[in-house]
């Protein structure tokens, strides 16, 4: 004979009945509880319920993933080829290993479980999400980046996440992994080697962090790294790397600091090499008055969906902090010489283009070609001779 379970403990597909697991869940919130065999048993008693140790058992699994920690994304964060997490819906999970978004298994009992985790998050982050405030971007203490909308603004709760880097790659890991070949990755040495300060550009998760920091495991030993980021996410292979790490505003609005108070205090902390992880707001102002007044080999990733989007990209984001167009347009021809653009096609993600920076015959920066990567060969654009020229002796 097949046992049955008592009425109105699990549904239909197996599952347990959400009635019931609301029913307990409330229970333990209300005593500051954690899950476990003796908590959800006396939250059982009190709602007169009796049940059997299988069921109990999965009780317990259940709320310690809803109330505990990351709750049923925990294996997928703990994935070291995942980089990032999104939830669309309860049943609907999407993860990245860096060939593309695939659909996993992974699922909340319910909509409110999606919510009360981004709310777990975001207060663990010190940050605040409800009806109020139905959006959320922060960053969690281990250095996982949240990002969550509650409804009105959404449907239902969304939530994603963008893991750090577990490791740094090296160059000539990303030449094994067919990102780039080995005469390609001899002129990204070189731009280093003659301390040429160059921006890393490309789309939303395209790999604009891992060459950066691929090309910074590239600097001599005895250089001083002062690494400037929102979101620490840079893992190079070098003996002398200073970090320092933007900070949100707490609950009560206090303790805001921003990545251009970081790189006004980085420049007085003598650096070798100042490095912005990514430029996206104000501090490209004081980024460029760095690498006009002496700091040579500075360098960041920019967002530009190609090289010659840059000029413009960088326009705007200093122009919206108050700089002068003529002024962005000379300080940008003056102090970035280089260009290393990276893109994402059909999952694979792979450095095309080195540019160099000119002025037009408007006065203003543009990027010209000087090399295009293709997988398996080298080819010379119409600014290979300023490259060479910036390189100098020490160029392929």
């Amino acid at each position: 004979m097949t046992s049955r379970s008592p009425q109105g403990v699990t549904s239909e597909s197996g599952r347990l009945d959400a009635g019931l697991v609301d029913q307990v869940r409330g229970h333990l919130l209300a005593l500051g509880a954690v899950p476990t065999s003796g908590s959800v048993r006396a939250a059982l008693r009190s709602e007169g319920r009796v049940l059997g140790d299988q069921i109990v058992r999965s009780l317990v699994e259940l709320l310690r993933s809803d109330l505990v920690g990351l709750g049923p994304l925990a294996a997928l964060v703990g994935d070291p080829e995942v980089t990032d997490v999104l939830v669309n819906a309860p049943d609907e999970v999407w993860i990245d290993r860096g060939s593309g978004l695939e659909r996993v298994n992974t699922r909340f009992v319910d909509a409110q479980g999606v919510g009360r985790l981004a709310q777990r998050l975001a207060a663990s982050a010190g940050r605040r999400l409800d009806q109020a405030v139905p959006y959320v971007d922060a960053r969690l203490p281990d250095g996982i980046r949240l990002h969550a909308v509650l409804p009105p603004v959404s449907e239902q709760p969304c939530l994603s996440l963008r893991l750090p880097a577990r490791r740094g790659f090296g160059l000539d890991e990303l030449v094994g992994a067919g990102s780039i070949t080995s005469d390609a990755a001899a002129w990204l040495r070189a731009i280093v080697a003659a301390r040429l300060a160059f921006l890393v550009t490309g789309g939303t998760g395209c790999g604009k962090t891992t060459v950066l920091g691929a090309l910074l495991g590239l600097v001599g030993p005895n250089e001083r790294l002062v690494l400037v980021e929102d979101t620490a996410e840079l893992a190079p292979d070098h003996p002398h790397v200073l970090r320092l790490q933007a900070r949100t505003a707490n609950v009560e609005g206090a303790g805001l600091v921003t990545v251009r108070d970081l790189v006004r205090q980085a420049l007085r902390m003598r650096p070798d090499r100042l490095v912005v992880g990514e430029v996206r707001g104000a501090e490209v102002v004081d980024l460029l008055a760095a690498l006009n007044t002496g700091h040579e080999g500075g360098c960041g990733t920019v967002h530009a969906n190609d090289p010659a989007s840059l000029p413009a990209r960088l326009e705007a984001l200093a122009t919206a902090a108050g700089m002068p167009r003529e002024a962005v347009h000379s300080q940008v021809i003056a102090g970035v010489h280089a260009v290393i653009h990276v893109e994402r096609r059909q999952g694979r993600r792979r450095i095309s283009e080195v540019g160099v920076v000119e002025r037009d015959d408007d006065g203003l920066a543009r990027v010209a070609t000087a090399l295009t990567f293709d997988p398996a060969d080298v080819r010379a654009g119409p600014a290979l001779p300023a490259l060479r020229h910036w390189l100098g002796p020490g160029g392929p």
